[in-house]
């Protein structure tokens, strides 16, 4: 595997091939990531990962200055996993002078849920992707869909800007009690980690009764976060929506939408002083 830390080196090690896959990550790499790694390496002629720690996406009282960075461990398991070229660059490098220039996406899809949570991140997520594509040029880049809301972001971006790029989500992958796998684990305390599971257990819980014939779905999703704050998390939501728009779904489009796997249920919420997300498609 060829690291570099420069755009025109990677400009120049690239112009050698013709379908390059693409896999940006901001590093402090799990078995999610190295999964996306190896479904991308036989789509093209070279697989390139980014690691890099985008200060766009980060609100000021979040933790970009203590996001894990494990840039050693990383390549070791990139290489492991068949990576090609992973392009590292310093801040510096990716946005050698203020970024003046953003991309913003719709807002009907990026205030809601995570947009509304966490307000610019889709603005920081999506400028500093379409520079990343800029430069790698791929054919194929593959996100993963524990990130449901910032992958159909994506999506729509390439659609509009008519990217010649082929968006492929990657499942997400989970611990053996079902834990999605996030960088973000790794704050979680001993104690913390046994309780993180229960998020994932909530959209069971959630799905099962939709599968029950559930159909009131403020009732559905307020016993939800009550359930979790009674065991004393900070839910932010815990919703049902479509998955082709993420929607709220009204009650005469829930059979046919539960019939023909078209609705997805989505949570995030603080167990301690880690903020998780995760999904379910049904």
């Amino acid at each position: 595997m060829k690291t570099i830390h420069t755009i025109t080196e990677l400009r120049e090690h690239l112009s050698a091939f013709r379908h390059p896959t693409f896999v940006p990550t901001m590093g402090n790499l799990h078995d999610g990531h190295l999964a996306l790694v190896r479904q991308a390496k036989p789509l093209g002629d070279v697989m390139v990962t980014s690691i890099f720690v985008n200060r766009l996406q980060f609100l000021p009282h979040e933790d970009f200055d203590t996001y894990p960075r494990t840039l050693e461990a990383d390549c070791h398991a990139l290489a492991e996993a068949g990576c090609d070229v992973l392009f590292a660059p310093s801040e510096k490098e990716l946005y050698p002078e203020p970024q003046g220039f953003t991309v913003q996406p719709p807002t009907e899809l990026a205030n809601m849920l995570e947009g509304h949570f966490r307000p610019g991140f889709f603005g920081g997520v999506c400028t500093v992707v379409m520079k990343l594509f800029a430069i790698v040029g791929p054919r194929v880049a593959l996100f993963g869909k524990k990130d449901y809301q910032q992958l159909m972001v994506i999506r729509r971006m390439v659609q509009q800007f008519a990217l010649p790029i082929e968006v492929i989500g990657g499942e997400t992958l989970r611990a053996a009690d079902g834990l999605a796998l996030s960088s973000r684990n790794n704050y979680l305390s001993p104690t913390e980690r046994q309780e993180a599971v229960q998020l994932s257990q909530a959209l069971k819980t959630m799905a099962e009764a939709l599968r029950g014939g559930q159909t009131d779905l403020p009732a559905l999703e307020a016993q939800a976060i009550h359930a979790l704050k009674a065991r004393g998390w900070k839910p932010d939501y815990l919703t049902v929506r479509q998955r082709n728009n993420l929607q709220a779904p009204s009650v005469h489009e829930l059979a046919p939408l539960l019939a023909n796997a078209g609705l997805v249920l989505l949570a995030a919420a603080r167990v301690g002083n880690t903020r998780l997300i995760d999904n379910l498609e049904i």
